[in-house]
């Protein structure tokens, strides 16, 4: 099949599904929005595209995503069996409706929730199907529903295996920050060895938690996941979608602790292996750590793998 992606691939996510289709023999490009370079000509370009986006829901950036994505399709000069779009809020609804002169179905799929991002509400009619990980939006707007994948998959460690930390997170600082705080307060009281980094862009003192000041690859993420018995994730809120650290938690077998309460009505929550805490009181208990990480069966793992959901997203309908 003919396949291109695109996306707004700032942590490197979605190159993972075009590596994982170019191997099984597909053709495929993947045009990263992100790397698009733009700027305002000047200081009446800002003024005008305030005015723009608020009385015209229009963005400049926007625009200039959707032309330059316009003409690298033209460039392919084929057309294409499906266009997956990912992130396609932050491309003007006007280009996004011209993708399907380019394939035979254009599929967009939405790891944020409209609630949070009411701009995605704009952008459902211009797609041939649309997926979403947040079950409220699937139901209320009629969309199909799909997790995030599992990017990540190695053997499990040996039994033996000592490792330098019980609990790792990585996010950048935001409203979750006195969350975070909180848990780590509670692992510090506890001498659960933990390690919590946070990306800042303000040097900030803090005995708890670790402020960076760059962004950490994915490929280095996942050594302090492999260094860590355990992975914590703090779910945004008002989102009930199952954030990337989970799928990252099942590729390493590594366990999990998470304020997203409704991990338990998914096929792979195990209590062993999966802890839910309160935000406002979190308790974590050491004896959480000393029970060994307990496999999910394949059957279920499959379907959260990159085989598994690219079988679904580009299954014939």
């Amino acid at each position: 099949m003919k396949i291109t992606i695109i996306s707004l691939d700032n942590w490197g996510f979605n190159n993972h599904i075009a590596e994982h289709l170019t191997k099984k023999g597909h053709t495929v490009r993947h045009i990263n929005f992100h790397a698009f370079s733009y700027k305002y000509p000047g200081l009446l370009h800002k003024i005008y595209n305030f005015i723009l986006k608020s009385f015209i829901g229009k963005n400049l950036k926007h625009l200039y995503y959707g032309k330059e994505i316009i003409r690298q399709l033209k460039q392919i000069n084929e057309k294409q069996d499906f266009i997956l779009t990912l992130k396609g809020d932050f491309i003007d609804t006007d280009y996004l409706k011209q993708f399907k002169n380019y394939t035979d179905r254009s599929i967009a799929v939405y790891n944020d929730n409209i609630a949070r991002y009411p701009k995605i509400k704009a952008t459902l009619k211009c797609f041939d199907e649309v997926y979403s990980f947040e079950k409220e939006d699937c139901l209320k707007y009629n969309l199909k529903f799909i997790t995030n994948w599992i990017y990540n998959m190695v053997e499990p460690a040996p039994a033996n295996t000592k490792f330098d930390f019980d609990v790792f997170n990585i996010t950048t600082k935001d409203r979750r920050i006195s969350i975070i705080q909180k848990i780590a307060t509670e692992l510090k009281s506890k001498n659960i060895r933990y390690k919590i980094m946070v990306f800042s862009k303000k040097e900030i003192n803090d005995d708890t938690i670790e402020y960076i000041s760059r962004k950490i690859p994915l490929n280095e993420v996942n050594q302090y996941i492999n260094r860590s018995k355990a992975v914590l994730d703090i779910n945004r809120e008002g989102q009930s979608g199952l954030s990337f650290r989970i799928f990252e938690s099942l590729g390493l077998h590594k366990k999990l602790i998470t304020t997203n309460a409704d991990i338990v009505t998914y096929d792979f929550y195990n209590p062993n292996n999966i802890v839910v805490i309160d935000e406002k009181e979190p308790v974590i208990t050491p004896s959480f750590f000393e029970t060994p990480y307990e496999e999910i069966p394949d059957t279920i793992f499959h379907k959260y793998t990159l085989e598994g959901w690219t079988d679904t997203i580009f299954s014939t309908p």
